[in-house]
């Protein structure tokens, strides 16, 4: 891990380099988008808006708000400079729990989540009120190698029962329509279960098919945490007329929400990709034999806000 901690320093001047700035817009203000880029299709519409502390008027705009790590090595963190998280007994610790597997079968990624809310951090742009989950630091919000549900897919199924029903030919085939539209830049929300050109969305769990592509492997694994969080009731849906006032739990992520940026090994500093999106138009040139075992995306999601007259 030091070469890892060598090259990455979170808290660095990696958050004004790394950083694609221009993902941040538009910026709609009162219905009024300002600056390039592409207003998500369920994003609020109204104008001006009420709430239960007053009226003003609507801003949404793509917010920074997570790290999402992915790697190998159970409890290494490169967020964190390489270090080890102390977790206790290795006991507690996952493995992929399928050992009459070759490793050329499946790939098995772990994830650790972490609140990056940068535009507080950096005290830019975003008013205080405005953030949706109250999250104001860089912290630690959920280690895959805690969760046994990741490494065993009978135990995930009860907590996502309507995999059984999506196991069919029929649902598996509509998602060549979401992996077009993805790669297209617009993911389809009525697919909640397609996960474009990266795979099946279900079941949530690390263990899925190697083929070969890193950046595929952990985009599948980091939406893969997305939807079992939200499937968990523990993700706010910021986007929408219903959620600029208090973001309501959702419990199937909305994908047009979100869009992410490669972070580590190689970062994406001038647009970024949406969920789905075919790795070839962005991510195939960032696979790297060593560091590339550990891989960061920064995780983009639309919010919507009534700003307070005061």
């Amino acid at each position: 891990m030091r070469t890892v901690a060598d090259r990455l320093d979170l808290f660095s001047g990696k958050l004004m380099t790394d950083i694609c700035w221009a993902c941040l817009f538009p910026v709609r203000i009162a219905g009024l988008p300002i600056g390039g880029g592409q207003v998500p299709a369920g994003a609020a519409t109204s104008a001006f808006c009420g709430c239960a502390t007053g009226a003003g008027f609507t801003i949404g705009m793509w917010e920074p708000a997570r790290i999402i790590e992915l790697t190998h090595a159970p409890g290494c963190s490169a967020a964190l400079g390489g270090s080890r998280l102390p977790m206790g007994s290795r006991r507690l610790i996952g493995t992929e729990g399928k050992s009459a597997y070759d490793s050329t079968d499946v790939a098995f990624w772990h994830y650790h989540w972490y609140s990056f809310p940068l535009l507080i951090l950096l005290d830019l742009f975003w008013d205080r009120k405005c953030n949706a989950d109250g999250l104001t630091d860089f912290d630690i919000l959920y280690l895959s190698e805690l969760d046994p549900t990741w490494n065993n897919g009978e135990l995930a199924f009860f907590t996502n029962p309507e995999a059984a029903w999506l196991a069919n030919p029929v649902a598996q085939a509509a998602c060549l329509a979401d992996a077009t539209a993805a790669t297209a830049g617009s993911p389809i929300d009525s697919l909640f279960w397609c996960a474009g050109t990266w795979g099946n969305l279900y079941p949530f769990t690390g263990v899925q098919p190697n083929l070969g592509s890193d950046p595929r492997e952990t985009s599948l694994a980091a939406v893969r945490s997305l939807a079992a969080l939200h499937r968990r009731g523990m993700a706010r849906r910021t986007m929408g007329n219903d959620a600029v006032c208090k973001a309501p739990i959702d419990f199937f992520v909305k994908k047009s929400a979100y869009k992410l940026t490669m972070f580590y090994p190689l970062p994406e500093t001038q647009k970024a990709h949406v969920i789905g999106q075919s790795t070839f138009t962005w991510g195939e040139s960032r696979t790297i034999p060593g560091p590339g075992e550990h891989q960061l995306y920064l995780l983009w999601r639309w919010s919507d806000c009534c700003a307070i007259y005061e």
